[in-house]
């Protein structure tokens, strides 16, 4: 299927060559950023998620990574997920996830929260991609990381990280993007209720634990079943009134 006229701009950005650092992935965001207009619900997710990488991978914490390496190599995996994913569903691909398309049906809805748009799209990213980013990295550095591992122990601390971050991130969400009293209508605290992002991560490594086991039909059965509950969740996101 041909990708829409009016989406040709964005389509070109995340179908482009696949982002081999972090800042090539920063540079990609910064380019949605800056091309998607406030009434488009994907601007929002990527403005949260271009916040939480610049935090995560510009700011490391005190004591530094244990593995620094693994870490920028699984968020710039991570990311092509994104990116892949968005041009699937631009370009009306038949394997786009349920859980992408919760969130790419709606871009331009009314009614709908800055706010509902950032997390259906955390939602996801996280609950149907981290899982699969991980298993990638797996292979591309040949390491099976374990709990309390040096990637494990760094996967935790991003989690300390976006506790810090998100908060601010929220705010911005909520208020506008020049701190006028805006799209908070009190949804917050029930769009919050549905989702929780370190749970997620945590259960995503969890989930790539338990697909490391599975192959063939079991793996697809799996990652479908996976898909179907992390969509439905996705539009009681977006719904939530």
């Amino acid at each position: 299927m041909s990708v829409n006229q009016s989406d040709q701009p964005l389509y070109a950005i995340v179908s482009s060559a696949p982002p081999a650092s972090i800042n090539d992935v920063i540079a990609k965001m910064e380019q949605i950023d800056g091309l998607l207009a406030d009434n488009d619900g994907l601007k929002w997710f990527n403005r949260l998620y271009l916040m939480v990488t610049k935090e995560v991978d510009l700011r490391p914490p005190a004591g530094g990574w244990k593995d620094a390496d693994w870490l920028l190599r699984l968020d710039v995996v991570f990311a092509g997920f994104y990116f892949r994913a968005v041009a699937g569903a631009l370009d009306g691909s038949t394997d786009t996830a349920s859980s992408w398309n919760a969130l790419m049906e709606v871009r331009f809805k009314t009614g709908i929260d800055r706010i509902q748009f950032a997390l259906a799209g955390m939602n996801a990213h996280i609950n149907h991609d981290l899982a699969l980013a991980l298993l990638a990295t797996d292979s591309e550095t040949n390491l099976t990381p374990g709990y309390n591992s040096p990637q494990h122990v760094d996967y935790q601390a991003v989690n300390d990280l976006l506790n810090r971050v998100m908060p601010n991130a929220l705010e911005m969400l909520a208020a506008g993007i020049l701190g006028m009293a805006a799209q908070d209508t009190g949804k917050i605290g029930r769009v919050l209720a549905f989702w929780n992002i370190c749970r997620a991560r945590d259960l995503a490594w969890n989930f790539a634990d338990h697909l490391r086991g599975l192959g063939g039909i079991a793996r697809i059965v799996a990652l479908t079943a996976q898909d179907q509950m992390t969509g439905a969740l996705g539009r009681a996101i977006v719904m939530a009134v």
